[in-house]
């Protein structure tokens, strides 16, 4: 891998025991009969940082997320989450390793026959099984008012915008406080003002409930604003990591050919 040197953003706030690894990928190696698709990772998400991972369609990123939760089992390698191989987890344990990750997929992947409201609702009465009313209500609004909406409770997804949607999902998978947050391409389909808002939002909830953040982007504006780290994939291996600025200054072919529009 070609190494680049790591520099901190100085306006991003310090989180307090950032530097614990919560992801741990070592030698992954992932086959589909004669496909490799992953080849050889190794890759490590400390607590409280946004990771982005960039490369082409077919790279190979949405599998290592599956692997992550333990959907699919590399075939060599360690992969640990919170210290623990996943590939060693029974269907219990892998339940509550799920429930501490939050997933936001490109659909946004909301119920299109509940409310605003009923679609927050949901994972905390279903995942955490809360019963308490009064605490409900006070989640949802708050997380509404996080990402800005809120005043669309009772309004159905079809009523939203696409930016709308986005942000009602990343509030849905955040009301239950993940400790990891997986992003699967946040801001595709999106005109470039509305991706720009949810690349600031995703950086806004970073601070407030502090996740420790995979981001799976194309979009070059995203991966500025969000990135502690940058990994880049190609071919089903990471071949560079560091920085967003540190990154656009590498003289690797492969890494210039993300940056190539970029000033």
């Amino acid at each position: 891998m070609e190494e680049d040197k790591i520099i901190n953003k100085p306006e991003r706030t310090e989180i307090k025991g950032k530097g614990d690894n919560v992801i741990e990928m070592k030698g992954v190696k992932k086959s589909f009969g004669d496909k490799e698709v992953l080849k050889n990772i190794t890759l490590n998400l400390k607590r409280g940082e946004n990771v982005v991972v960039l490369g082409r369609s077919g790279q190979g990123k949405s599998v290592a997320i599956q692997c992550i939760v333990g959907l699919l089992t590399p075939d060599e390698g360690s992969l640990k989450v919170f210290g623990e191989e996943v590939a060693d987890m029974n269907n219990d344990e892998l339940k509550e390793l799920r429930m501490k990750i939050g997933f936001l997929f490109q659909s946004g992947a909301l119920y299109d026959s509940m409310t605003v409201r009923e679609n927050l609702e949901f994972p905390l009465t279903r995942v955490l099984k809360l019963t308490d009313q009064s605490d409900i209500d006070k989640r949802v609004e708050e997380v509404l008012e996080g990402v800005g909406l809120a005043d669309a409770t009772e309004k159905l997804p079809s009523d939203l915008s696409g930016g709308m949607r986005k942000r009602i999902g990343l509030a849905r998978t955040l009301i239950i406080k993940p400790e990891i947050m997986l992003y699967d391409e946040p801001t595709t389909g999106l005109d470039p003002i509305t991706s720009r808002e949810i690349s600031e939002l995703i950086l806004n909830m970073q601070k407030k409930y502090k996740p420790s953040s995979i981001i799976i982007t194309h979009d070059m504006e995203c991966a500025r604003i969000t990135a502690d780290r940058v990994v880049i994939m190609d071919e089903g291996e990471f071949i560079a990591e560091g920085t967003f600025d540190a990154l656009h200054k590498s003289t690797n072919k492969i890494v210039k050919s993300f940056f190539k529009d970029i000033s």
